[in-house]
Protein backbone atom coordinates (compact mmCIF):
# COMPACT_ATOMS: atom_id res chain seq x y z
CA UNK A 1 0.00 0.00 0.00
CA UNK A 2 1.54 3.54 -0.66
CA UNK A 3 1.72 6.08 1.34
CA UNK A 4 -1.55 8.36 0.35
CA UNK A 5 -3.44 4.68 0.42
CA UNK A 6 -2.32 4.61 4.16
CA UNK A 7 -3.29 7.75 5.28
CA UNK A 8 -6.50 7.19 3.26
CA UNK A 9 -7.56 4.00 5.50
CA UNK A 10 -6.78 6.58 8.52
CA UNK A 11 -9.46 8.92 7.90
CA UNK A 12 -13.21 8.82 8.64
CA UNK A 13 -14.45 10.84 6.10
CA UNK A 14 -17.64 11.55 7.82
CA UNK A 15 -15.42 12.51 10.96
CA UNK A 16 -13.00 14.52 8.77
CA UNK A 17 -15.82 16.92 6.83
CA UNK A 18 -17.40 17.42 9.98
CA UNK A 19 -14.67 19.44 11.19
CA UNK A 20 -15.29 22.05 8.42
CA UNK A 21 -19.20 21.87 7.88
CA UNK A 22 -22.48 20.41 9.53
CA UNK A 23 -23.29 16.83 8.35
CA UNK A 24 -27.14 15.30 8.60
CA UNK A 25 -27.59 11.09 8.72
CA UNK A 26 -29.37 10.57 5.49
CA UNK A 27 -29.94 6.85 5.90
CA UNK A 28 -26.70 5.09 5.43
CA UNK A 29 -24.72 8.65 4.01
CA UNK A 30 -24.48 12.12 5.20
CA UNK A 31 -25.82 14.93 3.73
CA UNK A 32 -25.10 18.63 3.68
CA UNK A 33 -25.21 21.81 1.95
CA UNK A 34 -22.11 22.03 -0.42
CA UNK A 35 -19.25 24.03 0.81
CA UNK A 36 -18.19 24.70 -2.94
CA UNK A 37 -21.57 26.34 -4.72
CA UNK A 38 -24.44 28.55 -3.29
CA UNK A 39 -27.71 26.19 -2.48
CA UNK A 40 -30.74 25.75 -0.14
CA UNK A 41 -31.13 22.11 -1.01
CA UNK A 42 -28.84 19.80 0.62
CA UNK A 43 -27.18 17.87 -2.56
CA UNK A 44 -23.61 17.42 -0.74
CA UNK A 45 -23.64 13.63 0.10
CA UNK A 46 -21.07 11.54 2.43
CA UNK A 47 -20.61 7.93 2.29
CA UNK A 48 -19.06 6.10 5.60
CA UNK A 49 -18.79 2.72 3.84
CA UNK A 50 -16.89 4.09 0.63
CA UNK A 51 -15.23 7.12 2.28
CA UNK A 52 -16.24 9.21 -0.78
CA UNK A 53 -17.88 12.57 -1.14
CA UNK A 54 -20.27 14.15 -4.32
CA UNK A 55 -21.88 16.87 -4.78
CA UNK A 56 -24.92 16.35 -6.90
CA UNK A 57 -25.34 20.71 -7.77
CA UNK A 58 -21.49 21.20 -8.93
CA UNK A 59 -20.47 17.66 -10.00
CA UNK A 60 -17.60 18.17 -7.61
CA UNK A 61 -16.76 14.92 -5.42
CA UNK A 62 -13.82 12.68 -4.41
CA UNK A 63 -12.25 11.40 -1.19
CA UNK A 64 -10.92 13.12 1.90
CA UNK A 65 -7.92 14.42 -0.39
CA UNK A 66 -9.58 15.97 -2.79
CA UNK A 67 -12.09 17.32 -0.41
CA UNK A 68 -9.00 19.45 1.58
CA UNK A 69 -7.73 20.62 -1.37
CA UNK A 70 -10.72 22.00 -3.23
CA UNK A 71 -11.65 23.53 0.14
CA UNK A 72 -8.31 24.81 1.25
CA UNK A 73 -7.13 25.48 -2.33
CA UNK A 74 -3.92 22.92 -1.96
CA UNK A 75 -2.11 20.82 -4.06
CA UNK A 76 -2.45 17.37 -3.45
CA UNK A 77 0.72 16.90 -1.94
CA UNK A 78 0.48 19.97 0.51
CA UNK A 79 -3.08 17.38 1.26
CA UNK A 80 -1.16 14.95 1.90
CA UNK A 81 1.57 16.74 4.25
CA UNK A 82 -1.77 17.54 6.34
CA UNK A 83 -3.53 14.65 6.47
CA UNK A 84 -0.16 12.74 7.04
CA UNK A 85 0.67 14.52 10.11
CA UNK A 86 -3.12 14.10 11.32
CA UNK A 87 -3.04 10.15 11.01
CA UNK A 88 1.03 9.78 12.16
CA UNK A 89 1.78 8.18 9.23
CA UNK A 90 5.65 9.65 8.38
CA UNK A 91 6.41 10.34 4.32
CA UNK A 92 9.26 8.86 3.10
CA UNK A 93 9.04 9.27 -0.32
CA UNK A 94 10.53 12.54 -2.23
CA UNK A 95 7.87 14.42 -4.06
CA UNK A 96 8.56 16.26 -7.54
CA UNK A 97 6.31 18.94 -7.07
CA UNK A 98 7.23 22.08 -8.84
CA UNK A 99 4.43 24.20 -7.65
CA UNK A 100 4.50 22.44 -4.09
CA UNK A 101 8.12 23.28 -3.74
CA UNK A 102 7.82 27.12 -4.65
CA UNK A 103 5.52 27.44 -1.70
CA UNK A 104 7.39 25.17 0.51
CA UNK A 105 10.57 27.34 0.00
CA UNK A 106 8.34 30.54 0.20
CA UNK A 107 6.61 29.19 3.97
CA UNK A 108 10.55 28.69 4.85
CA UNK A 109 12.12 31.88 3.76
CA UNK A 110 8.92 33.59 5.73
CA UNK A 111 9.51 31.43 8.61
CA UNK A 112 13.89 32.45 8.44
CA UNK A 113 12.57 35.91 7.88
CA UNK A 114 10.07 36.60 10.63
CA UNK A 115 12.92 34.96 12.95
CA UNK A 116 15.43 37.52 11.88
CA UNK A 117 12.73 40.37 11.94
CA UNK A 118 12.41 39.45 15.61
CA UNK A 119 15.71 39.58 16.27
CA UNK A 120 16.74 42.39 15.30
CA UNK A 121 13.76 44.26 17.28
CA UNK A 122 14.08 42.34 20.62
CA UNK A 123 18.12 41.51 20.66
CA UNK A 124 20.26 44.21 18.13
CA UNK A 125 20.81 47.65 18.42
CA UNK A 126 19.09 48.56 14.77
CA UNK A 127 16.19 47.57 16.65
CA UNK A 128 16.27 49.45 20.04
CA UNK A 129 14.17 52.26 18.82
CA UNK A 130 11.45 50.18 17.39
CA UNK A 131 11.39 47.76 20.82
CA UNK A 132 11.33 51.40 23.27
CA UNK A 133 7.85 52.62 20.86
CA UNK A 134 6.07 49.39 21.39
CA UNK A 135 7.05 48.68 25.04
CA UNK A 136 6.77 52.30 26.01
CA UNK A 137 3.99 53.89 24.08
CA UNK A 138 2.23 50.86 22.52
CA UNK A 139 2.62 49.03 26.56
CA UNK A 140 3.60 46.13 24.97
CA UNK A 141 5.41 43.26 26.93
CA UNK A 142 7.97 41.11 25.75
CA UNK A 143 5.81 37.72 26.06
CA UNK A 144 3.09 39.93 24.30
CA UNK A 145 5.60 40.74 21.36
CA UNK A 146 6.35 37.26 20.98
CA UNK A 147 3.48 35.93 20.36
CA UNK A 148 2.93 37.95 17.71
CA UNK A 149 6.20 37.43 16.36
CA UNK A 150 6.43 41.03 15.78
CA UNK A 151 9.76 42.26 14.51
CA UNK A 152 11.76 45.25 12.73
CA UNK A 153 13.34 45.62 9.25
CA UNK A 154 16.67 47.85 9.50
CA UNK A 155 16.77 50.68 7.81
CA UNK A 156 19.66 50.20 5.57
CA UNK A 157 17.82 48.20 3.32
CA UNK A 158 20.25 45.44 2.52
CA UNK A 159 20.47 43.08 5.41
CA UNK A 160 17.83 40.83 4.70
CA UNK A 161 18.96 39.68 1.66
CA UNK A 162 22.35 39.52 2.69
CA UNK A 163 21.48 37.34 5.52
CA UNK A 164 19.44 35.26 3.29
CA UNK A 165 21.86 35.05 0.36
CA UNK A 166 24.76 33.99 2.66
CA UNK A 167 26.43 30.92 2.21
CA UNK A 168 24.95 29.32 5.44
CA UNK A 169 21.79 30.11 4.77
CA UNK A 170 22.12 29.27 0.80
CA UNK A 171 18.81 30.69 -0.58
CA UNK A 172 18.67 32.67 -4.32
CA UNK A 173 17.62 35.27 -5.58
CA UNK A 174 14.88 33.89 -7.20
CA UNK A 175 13.65 32.54 -4.27
CA UNK A 176 13.99 36.01 -2.31
CA UNK A 177 11.80 37.51 -5.04
CA UNK A 178 8.92 34.64 -5.83
CA UNK A 179 8.51 35.15 -1.88
CA UNK A 180 8.00 38.59 -2.39
CA UNK A 181 10.95 40.00 -0.03
CA UNK A 182 12.86 41.77 -2.37
CA UNK A 183 13.48 43.85 -5.61
CA UNK A 184 16.18 44.29 -7.56
CA UNK A 185 17.07 48.19 -9.09
CA UNK A 186 20.44 48.65 -11.61
CA UNK A 187 21.36 44.95 -10.79
CA UNK A 188 21.63 44.92 -7.04
CA UNK A 189 18.90 43.53 -4.28
CA UNK A 190 17.26 45.32 -2.03
CA UNK A 191 14.74 44.34 0.73
CA UNK A 192 11.57 45.24 0.41
CA UNK A 193 10.49 46.42 3.79
CA UNK A 194 13.11 49.03 5.67
CA UNK A 195 12.71 50.87 8.88
CA UNK A 196 9.24 49.20 9.55
CA UNK A 197 7.86 47.12 12.49
CA UNK A 198 7.15 43.65 11.39
CA UNK A 199 3.92 42.07 11.27
CA UNK A 200 4.03 38.24 9.89
CA UNK A 201 1.05 37.37 8.28
CA UNK A 202 0.13 34.03 9.27
CA UNK A 203 -2.44 31.70 7.64
CA UNK A 204 -5.02 29.36 9.60
CA UNK A 205 -2.88 26.32 9.20
CA UNK A 206 0.06 28.34 10.95
CA UNK A 207 1.92 29.09 7.91
CA UNK A 208 3.53 32.49 7.55
CA UNK A 209 2.41 33.48 4.05
CA UNK A 210 3.90 37.27 3.97
CA UNK A 211 4.51 40.57 6.17
CA UNK A 212 3.01 43.84 6.90
CA UNK A 213 5.24 46.52 7.80
CA UNK A 214 4.28 49.80 9.58
CA UNK A 215 6.29 53.33 10.49
CA UNK A 216 7.46 53.97 13.31
CA UNK A 217 6.63 57.23 12.93
CA UNK A 218 3.95 59.32 10.95
CA UNK A 219 6.68 61.70 10.00
CA UNK A 220 8.13 58.67 8.21
CA UNK A 221 7.62 58.84 4.10
CA UNK A 222 6.00 56.48 2.63
CA UNK A 223 2.10 55.22 3.39
CA UNK A 224 1.89 54.13 7.18
CA UNK A 225 1.40 50.09 5.95
CA UNK A 226 2.73 48.30 3.02
CA UNK A 227 2.18 44.70 2.37
CA UNK A 228 3.90 42.00 1.21
CA UNK A 229 3.46 41.69 -2.90
CA UNK A 230 0.72 38.99 -3.95
CA UNK A 231 2.75 35.55 -4.50
CA UNK A 232 1.99 32.52 -4.74
CA UNK A 233 0.70 32.39 -1.34
CA UNK A 234 -0.21 35.72 0.01
CA UNK A 235 -3.43 37.20 -1.26
CA UNK A 236 -4.54 39.95 0.55
CA UNK A 237 -8.17 39.15 0.62
CA UNK A 238 -7.52 35.66 1.78
CA UNK A 239 -6.96 35.95 5.09
CA UNK A 240 -7.03 37.94 8.77
CA UNK A 241 -4.19 39.06 10.73
CA UNK A 242 -4.33 37.32 13.97
CA UNK A 243 -6.58 34.24 12.86
CA UNK A 244 -4.30 31.48 13.55
CA UNK A 245 -3.66 32.88 17.42
CA UNK A 246 -7.82 33.48 17.96
CA UNK A 247 -9.54 30.53 15.78
CA UNK A 248 -9.68 28.27 18.95
CA UNK A 249 -10.91 31.59 21.30
CA UNK A 250 -13.59 32.27 18.34
CA UNK A 251 -14.83 28.53 18.24
CA UNK A 252 -15.02 28.76 22.29
CA UNK A 253 -16.79 31.73 21.89
CA UNK A 254 -19.15 31.51 19.08
CA UNK A 255 -18.14 34.99 17.90
CA UNK A 256 -15.52 36.34 15.97
CA UNK A 257 -14.50 40.28 16.71
CA UNK A 258 -13.33 42.66 13.69
CA UNK A 259 -11.50 45.38 13.74
CA UNK A 260 -8.73 47.03 11.42
CA UNK A 261 -5.15 47.17 12.43
CA UNK A 262 -3.05 44.96 13.91
CA UNK A 263 -2.48 47.10 17.52
CA UNK A 264 -5.99 47.13 17.62
CA UNK A 265 -6.11 42.82 17.78
CA UNK A 266 -2.69 42.76 19.79
CA UNK A 267 -4.43 45.52 22.37
CA UNK A 268 -7.16 43.22 22.93
CA UNK A 269 -5.67 39.90 23.39
CA UNK A 270 -3.66 41.53 26.02
CA UNK A 271 -6.73 42.46 28.12
CA UNK A 272 -7.76 39.24 27.81
CA UNK A 273 -10.07 39.60 24.49
CA UNK A 274 -8.78 36.61 22.56
CA UNK A 275 -11.41 35.96 19.56
CA UNK A 276 -10.22 39.16 17.63
CA UNK A 277 -8.88 39.37 14.22
CA UNK A 278 -8.06 42.25 11.79
CA UNK A 279 -9.18 42.62 8.30
CA UNK A 280 -6.55 43.52 6.47
CA UNK A 281 -8.47 46.02 4.32
CA UNK A 282 -11.37 48.55 4.27
CA UNK A 283 -14.14 46.07 3.83
CA UNK A 284 -14.40 41.73 3.86
CA UNK A 285 -13.99 39.89 0.90
CA UNK A 286 -16.21 36.50 0.05
CA UNK A 287 -13.13 34.66 0.48
CA UNK A 288 -12.57 36.46 3.94
CA UNK A 289 -15.75 35.88 5.17
CA UNK A 290 -16.13 32.13 3.82
CA UNK A 291 -13.02 31.39 5.98
CA UNK A 292 -14.61 32.87 9.18
CA UNK A 293 -17.38 30.83 8.69
CA UNK A 294 -15.57 28.06 9.02
CA UNK A 295 -15.02 29.22 12.61
CA UNK A 296 -17.97 30.72 13.79
CA UNK A 297 -21.71 31.83 12.55
CA UNK A 298 -21.24 35.23 14.34
CA UNK A 299 -19.52 38.46 13.44
CA UNK A 300 -19.06 41.31 15.43
CA UNK A 301 -17.73 44.65 13.51
CA UNK A 302 -15.71 47.08 15.68
CA UNK A 303 -14.06 49.10 13.07
CA UNK A 304 -12.64 52.23 13.24
CA UNK A 305 -15.03 55.52 14.17
CA UNK A 306 -15.08 57.35 11.41
CA UNK A 307 -17.24 57.51 7.95
CA UNK A 308 -14.13 55.35 6.34
CA UNK A 309 -15.15 52.57 9.31
CA UNK A 310 -18.76 52.84 8.62
CA UNK A 311 -18.52 52.58 4.90
CA UNK A 312 -16.28 49.29 6.07
CA UNK A 313 -19.58 48.24 7.44
CA UNK A 314 -21.93 48.69 4.59
CA UNK A 315 -19.49 46.62 2.09
CA UNK A 316 -18.67 43.83 4.22
CA UNK A 317 -22.89 43.35 5.02
CA UNK A 318 -23.52 42.01 1.78
CA UNK A 319 -20.97 39.25 2.07
CA UNK A 320 -22.07 38.41 5.63
CA UNK A 321 -25.57 38.21 4.80
CA UNK A 322 -24.93 35.87 1.94
CA UNK A 323 -23.07 33.51 3.81
CA UNK A 324 -25.75 33.29 6.28
CA UNK A 325 -24.00 34.96 9.52
CA UNK A 326 -25.59 36.77 12.23
CA UNK A 327 -23.85 40.38 12.21
CA UNK A 328 -23.69 43.07 15.24
CA UNK A 329 -21.34 46.20 15.72
CA UNK A 330 -19.70 47.07 18.68
CA UNK A 331 -19.25 50.74 19.32
CA UNK A 332 -15.73 51.50 21.13
CA UNK A 333 -15.63 54.24 23.66
CA UNK A 334 -12.42 55.78 21.51
CA UNK A 335 -11.83 56.20 17.75
CA UNK A 336 -10.37 52.68 17.58
CA UNK A 337 -10.25 49.69 19.91
CA UNK A 338 -6.70 50.17 20.33
CA UNK A 339 -7.23 53.49 21.62
CA UNK A 340 -10.50 52.53 23.45
CA UNK A 341 -8.33 50.18 25.59
CA UNK A 342 -5.75 52.71 26.29
CA UNK A 343 -8.45 55.02 27.26
CA UNK A 344 -10.44 52.82 29.67
CA UNK A 345 -10.24 48.76 29.31
CA UNK A 346 -13.38 48.18 30.88
CA UNK A 347 -15.32 51.10 29.16
CA UNK A 348 -14.32 49.26 26.33
CA UNK A 349 -15.41 45.08 27.79
CA UNK A 350 -18.62 46.55 28.28
CA UNK A 351 -19.17 48.15 24.70
CA UNK A 352 -18.73 44.31 23.52
CA UNK A 353 -21.26 43.00 25.94
CA UNK A 354 -23.17 46.23 24.49
CA UNK A 355 -23.44 44.93 20.72
CA UNK A 356 -26.34 45.84 18.56
CA UNK A 357 -27.65 44.00 16.04
CA UNK A 358 -25.92 45.74 12.45
CA UNK A 359 -29.43 46.51 10.84
CA UNK A 360 -30.58 48.47 14.45
CA UNK A 361 -27.37 49.88 14.46
CA UNK A 362 -27.78 51.22 10.52
CA UNK A 363 -31.31 52.47 11.51
CA UNK A 364 -30.26 54.42 14.24
CA UNK A 365 -27.50 55.83 12.34
CA UNK A 366 -29.50 56.64 9.87
CA UNK A 367 -32.45 58.57 11.61
CA UNK A 368 -29.77 60.96 13.57
CA UNK A 369 -28.53 61.77 9.97
CA UNK A 370 -31.70 62.55 8.40
CA UNK A 371 -35.35 64.39 9.27
CA UNK A 372 -37.77 61.45 9.34
CA UNK A 373 -40.73 64.22 9.75
CA UNK A 374 -40.95 65.26 6.30
CA UNK A 375 -40.94 63.24 2.70
CA UNK A 376 -37.45 64.36 1.43
CA UNK A 377 -35.77 62.45 4.86
CA UNK A 378 -37.64 59.41 4.85
CA UNK A 379 -36.98 59.04 1.37
CA UNK A 380 -33.03 59.70 1.81
CA UNK A 381 -33.54 56.79 5.01
CA UNK A 382 -35.52 54.39 2.86
CA UNK A 383 -33.18 55.13 0.29
CA UNK A 384 -30.18 54.51 2.70
CA UNK A 385 -31.36 51.32 4.73
CA UNK A 386 -33.64 49.50 2.14
CA UNK A 387 -31.11 48.14 -0.41
CA UNK A 388 -29.74 46.51 2.90
CA UNK A 389 -32.76 45.25 4.33
CA UNK A 390 -33.39 43.62 0.37
CA UNK A 391 -30.68 41.34 0.46
CA UNK A 392 -31.98 40.02 4.54
CA UNK A 393 -31.96 36.17 3.49
CA UNK A 394 -35.00 35.46 6.45
CA UNK A 395 -38.47 36.45 5.74
CA UNK A 396 -39.05 37.12 9.31
CA UNK A 397 -36.02 38.86 9.94
CA UNK A 398 -36.63 40.99 7.31
CA UNK A 399 -39.78 41.41 7.91
CA UNK A 400 -39.02 42.74 11.43
CA UNK A 401 -37.27 45.49 10.56
CA UNK A 402 -39.35 46.51 7.57
CA UNK A 403 -42.13 47.24 10.22
CA UNK A 404 -39.33 48.52 12.91
CA UNK A 405 -38.47 51.32 10.05
CA UNK A 406 -42.47 51.68 9.59
CA UNK A 407 -42.87 53.22 12.95
CA UNK A 408 -40.04 54.99 13.21
CA UNK A 409 -40.38 56.86 10.14
CA UNK A 410 -44.17 57.01 10.40
CA UNK A 411 -45.15 55.06 6.89
CA UNK A 412 -46.98 52.22 5.97
CA UNK A 413 -45.21 48.46 5.87
CA UNK A 414 -46.96 47.95 2.86
CA UNK A 415 -45.04 51.23 1.47
CA UNK A 416 -41.65 49.76 2.39
CA UNK A 417 -42.50 46.38 0.96
CA UNK A 418 -43.43 47.70 -2.52
CA UNK A 419 -40.08 49.52 -2.50
CA UNK A 420 -37.92 46.71 -1.04
CA UNK A 421 -39.65 44.78 -4.17
CA UNK A 422 -38.73 47.21 -6.79
CA UNK A 423 -34.83 46.65 -5.58
CA UNK A 424 -35.10 42.70 -5.31
CA UNK A 425 -36.86 42.81 -9.07
CA UNK A 426 -34.10 45.26 -10.11
CA UNK A 427 -31.05 43.36 -8.96
CA UNK A 428 -29.93 40.86 -11.01
CA UNK A 429 -29.55 37.37 -9.15
CA UNK A 430 -26.88 35.57 -8.09
CA UNK A 431 -25.87 32.90 -10.44
CA UNK A 432 -23.21 30.09 -9.67
CA UNK A 433 -21.13 29.88 -13.19
CA UNK A 434 -20.13 25.80 -13.38
CA UNK A 435 -18.10 24.43 -16.29
CA UNK A 436 -20.39 23.52 -19.00
CA UNK A 437 -21.51 19.76 -18.79
CA UNK A 438 -23.31 17.71 -21.40
CA UNK A 439 -26.86 17.45 -19.89
CA UNK A 440 -28.03 14.03 -19.52
CA UNK A 441 -31.10 12.39 -22.01
CA UNK A 442 -33.46 11.03 -19.84
CA UNK A 443 -32.38 7.40 -20.52
CA UNK A 444 -29.11 8.51 -19.08
CA UNK A 445 -30.69 9.70 -15.78
CA UNK A 446 -33.20 6.78 -15.74
CA UNK A 447 -30.15 4.17 -16.13
CA UNK A 448 -28.18 5.76 -13.87
CA UNK A 449 -31.22 5.74 -11.39
CA UNK A 450 -31.65 2.31 -11.89
CA UNK A 451 -27.79 1.60 -11.24
CA UNK A 452 -28.41 3.38 -8.22
CA UNK A 453 -31.11 1.28 -7.01
CA UNK A 454 -29.71 -2.30 -7.46
CA UNK A 455 -26.33 -1.15 -5.86
CA UNK A 456 -28.15 0.82 -2.87
CA UNK A 457 -30.27 -2.10 -2.15
CA UNK A 458 -29.85 -4.56 0.39
CA UNK A 459 -30.01 -7.42 -1.62
CA UNK A 460 -28.22 -6.01 -4.82
CA UNK A 461 -27.79 -9.59 -6.34
CA UNK A 462 -31.29 -10.11 -6.55
CA UNK A 463 -32.58 -6.75 -7.44
CA UNK A 464 -30.38 -6.96 -10.75
CA UNK A 465 -31.69 -9.96 -11.82
CA UNK A 466 -35.36 -8.96 -11.79
CA UNK A 467 -34.29 -5.62 -13.47
CA UNK A 468 -32.39 -7.11 -15.84
CA UNK A 469 -35.24 -10.17 -17.21
CA UNK A 470 -37.55 -6.49 -17.78
CA UNK A 471 -34.90 -5.39 -19.40
CA UNK A 472 -34.27 -8.26 -21.87
CA UNK A 473 -32.23 -7.01 -25.41
CA UNK A 474 -32.25 -3.12 -24.14
CA UNK A 475 -29.42 -1.31 -25.25
CA UNK A 476 -27.89 0.98 -22.05
CA UNK A 477 -27.33 4.53 -23.70
CA UNK A 478 -24.01 5.07 -21.51
CA UNK A 479 -21.48 2.93 -21.75
CA UNK A 480 -20.17 3.05 -18.21
CA UNK A 481 -23.87 2.51 -16.56
CA UNK A 482 -23.18 -0.96 -19.11
CA UNK A 483 -19.71 -1.97 -18.24
CA UNK A 484 -20.69 -1.13 -14.15
CA UNK A 485 -23.79 -3.62 -14.80
CA UNK A 486 -21.35 -6.55 -16.75
CA UNK A 487 -19.15 -5.90 -13.68
CA UNK A 488 -21.21 -6.47 -11.27
CA UNK A 489 -23.05 -9.64 -13.41
CA UNK A 490 -19.42 -11.22 -13.04
CA UNK A 491 -19.44 -10.56 -9.58
CA UNK A 492 -22.09 -12.21 -8.32
CA UNK A 493 -21.42 -15.26 -10.58
CA UNK A 494 -18.72 -15.71 -7.80
CA UNK A 495 -20.26 -14.93 -4.86
CA UNK A 496 -24.07 -13.87 -3.02
CA UNK A 497 -23.19 -10.91 -0.72
CA UNK A 498 -21.77 -7.65 -2.23
CA UNK A 499 -19.42 -5.00 -0.43
CA UNK A 500 -19.66 -1.41 -2.72
CA UNK A 501 -16.29 -0.89 -0.93
CA UNK A 502 -14.77 -4.57 -1.85
CA UNK A 503 -16.38 -4.15 -5.64
CA UNK A 504 -15.18 -0.39 -6.65
CA UNK A 505 -11.37 -1.69 -5.64
CA UNK A 506 -11.55 -4.41 -8.74
CA UNK A 507 -13.36 -1.32 -11.06
CA UNK A 508 -11.30 -0.12 -13.55
CA UNK A 509 -10.28 3.91 -12.97
CA UNK A 510 -12.46 5.14 -16.08
CA UNK A 511 -15.67 3.60 -14.32
CA UNK A 512 -15.06 4.82 -10.64
CA UNK A 513 -16.64 7.90 -10.19
CA UNK A 514 -20.21 6.71 -12.27
CA UNK A 515 -20.50 4.12 -9.77
CA UNK A 516 -19.78 6.20 -6.79
CA UNK A 517 -22.29 9.06 -8.31
CA UNK A 518 -24.88 6.15 -8.25
CA UNK A 519 -23.80 4.78 -4.65
CA UNK A 520 -24.48 8.16 -3.66
CA UNK A 521 -27.44 9.19 -5.69
CA UNK A 522 -29.96 10.54 -2.89
CA UNK A 523 -33.14 7.59 -3.48
CA UNK A 524 -36.67 7.91 -1.99
CA UNK A 525 -37.08 5.97 0.95
CA UNK A 526 -38.43 2.99 0.70
CA UNK A 527 -40.62 0.81 2.91
CA UNK A 528 -38.93 -2.79 1.98
CA UNK A 529 -37.27 -4.77 0.18
CA UNK A 530 -40.43 -5.79 -2.19
CA UNK A 531 -40.15 -1.83 -2.83
CA UNK A 532 -36.74 -1.93 -4.34
CA UNK A 533 -37.87 -5.13 -6.27
CA UNK A 534 -41.09 -2.96 -7.28
CA UNK A 535 -39.23 0.17 -8.27
CA UNK A 536 -36.33 -1.77 -10.18
CA UNK A 537 -38.62 -3.70 -12.13
CA UNK A 538 -40.58 -0.17 -13.11
CA UNK A 539 -37.40 1.71 -14.09
CA UNK A 540 -36.56 -1.06 -16.15
CA UNK A 541 -39.67 -1.16 -17.75
CA UNK A 542 -39.62 2.69 -18.62
CA UNK A 543 -36.36 2.24 -19.77
CA UNK A 544 -37.35 -0.78 -22.47
CA UNK A 545 -39.97 1.80 -23.42
CA UNK A 546 -38.16 4.40 -24.36
CA UNK A 547 -35.35 2.30 -26.36
CA UNK A 548 -38.06 0.65 -27.81
CA UNK A 549 -39.46 3.89 -28.72
CA UNK A 550 -36.48 5.80 -29.82
CA UNK A 551 -35.43 2.84 -32.14
CA UNK A 552 -38.84 2.58 -33.92
CA UNK A 553 -38.19 6.61 -34.67
CA UNK A 554 -34.88 5.66 -35.98
CA UNK A 555 -36.09 3.10 -38.34
CA UNK A 556 -38.88 4.91 -39.35
CA UNK A 557 -36.67 7.66 -40.65
CA UNK A 558 -34.67 4.90 -42.45
CA UNK A 559 -37.71 3.98 -44.17
CA UNK A 560 -38.92 7.19 -45.98
CA UNK A 561 -34.65 7.42 -46.88
CA UNK A 562 -34.96 3.23 -48.23
CA UNK A 563 -38.34 3.66 -49.77
CA UNK A 564 -37.74 6.90 -51.60
CA UNK A 565 -34.97 4.86 -52.97
CA UNK A 566 -37.22 2.02 -53.74
CA UNK A 567 -34.47 -0.31 -52.12
CA UNK A 568 -35.87 -4.08 -50.84
CA UNK A 569 -34.39 -2.89 -47.53
CA UNK A 570 -37.17 -0.89 -46.56
CA UNK A 571 -39.35 -4.58 -45.99
CA UNK A 572 -36.94 -5.63 -43.27
CA UNK A 573 -36.65 -2.18 -41.62
CA UNK A 574 -40.26 -3.13 -41.37
CA UNK A 575 -40.27 -6.27 -39.80
CA UNK A 576 -37.36 -4.89 -37.38
CA UNK A 577 -40.38 -2.12 -36.16
CA UNK A 578 -42.87 -4.94 -35.84
CA UNK A 579 -40.62 -7.22 -33.68
CA UNK A 580 -39.69 -4.04 -31.38
CA UNK A 581 -43.28 -3.11 -31.22
CA UNK A 582 -43.72 -6.66 -29.53
CA UNK A 583 -41.57 -5.92 -26.28
CA UNK A 584 -43.41 -2.43 -25.58
CA UNK A 585 -46.71 -4.38 -23.98
CA UNK A 586 -44.13 -6.55 -22.23
CA UNK A 587 -42.45 -3.46 -20.99
CA UNK A 588 -45.49 -1.92 -19.98
CA UNK A 589 -46.87 -4.57 -18.07
CA UNK A 590 -43.56 -5.02 -16.32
Amino acid sequence: MDQASQVREKIDIASFISEYIPLKKAGRNFKANCPFHNEKTPSFVVSPERQIWHCFGCQKGGDCFTFLMDYEHLEFIEALRILAKRTGVELKETFDNKTYSIKEKIFNLNKVSAKFYNYILVKHPAGKIALNYLTKERLMSLPLIETYQLGFSPTGGVALSNYLLSSKKGFKKQDLYEAGLTFERVGRVFDFFRNRIMFPLTDHRDNIVGFSGRILSDKQDGPKYINTKETLVYHKGDLFFGLSAAKEEIKKQEQAILVEGEFDVISCFKEGIKNVVAVKGTALTENQVALLSRFTKKVSLCLDQDNAGFEAIKRSLSVLEKKGLMTTVIIPNGKDPDEAIKKDPYAFKKSIKAEIPVYDFLITKALTEEDKKNALGKKKITDNLLPFFAEISNEVVKEHYLRKLSQEIDTSYESLIRETEKIQTGREKDVVVYPTKDKKTRREVLEEYFLAIVIQSDNPKAVLSQGLQVLGDYVFESTSYKKIIDQLEDFFKRQDGFDGKKFAQDLPKELLKSFDTCFLLPLPKFETNDKYYEEARKSASELLTFYVKDKIKELSEKIKIKEKENSPEAENLKKEIINLMSLLPKALKA
